[in-house]
């Protein structure tokens, strides 16, 4: 998202995650941008009975947990590695900074923070009113689209990752699959889904 040079500029530090570290939790105050130099994270929230809802997950070059940093409110969902991570951090008031003097840039995050929120209104629409099939493809199509919209799409994402990306069930996620693939939306190669 944000060129690493231009980050360095502004004093951003790079920070090793180890897989299973916490970045930041839920409810904690946003003082910082950070911005996935390689790895992997995800954003979540886990319910009473422990149920776990991914928010997003996050890769090489994006960033994640902004809308905390412009609505000065606390994070509402936790962020956790995923892999062994590198991050760039950011402080707050230098983030600023760096948005009022690279208007270009600020026009970017405006844009990234408007797909996020079509994404989370989507999102909101296929779990309250779509069947399952219709959800695991949604995620499945948006990804495609995401990655540039390539002819055949592998879907690198387990089935427990598209259960808690759709809010639904594993279980629920295997017996929709299986009736994709029965219907032809997706085929199964190697227990990979391809679309």
């Amino acid at each position: 998202m944000i060129n690493e040079a231009i980050l360095l500029d502004y004093e951003a530090e790079v920070i090793e995650y180890t897989m299973g570290d916490v970045i930041f939790s839920e409810n904690q105050r946003a003082l910082f941008y950070f911005q996935v130099q390689h790895g992997a994270v995800k954003m979540y929230n886990l319910n009473e009975e422990g149920k776990e809802f991914v928010q997003g997950m996050f890769q090489d070059g994006e960033s994640f947990g902004e809308p905390p940093l412009f609505g000065n409110f606390k994070y509402p969902a936790s962020a956790i590695a995923i892999s062994n991570v590198s991050i760039i951090k950011l402080g707050k008031t230098a983030f600023f900074a760096l948005l009022k003097e690279h208007f270009d840039i600020h026009l970017q995050m405006t844009a990234t923070l408007s797909r996020r929120l079509s994404y989370k209104a989507m999102m909101m629409k296929e779990i309250s009113v779509h069947p399952p099939e219709h959800r695991v493809l949604t995620v499945i199509d948006f990804l495609k689209q995401k990655d540039g919209n390539p002819t055949t799409y592998k879907v690198e994402l387990t089935r427990q990752q598209i259960a808690d990306l759709t809010g639904l069930r594993v279980e629920t996620v295997i017996r929709a699959v299986k009736k994709l693939e029965e219907d032809e939306e997706i085929k199964i190669i190697n227990r990979k889904i391809h679309r």
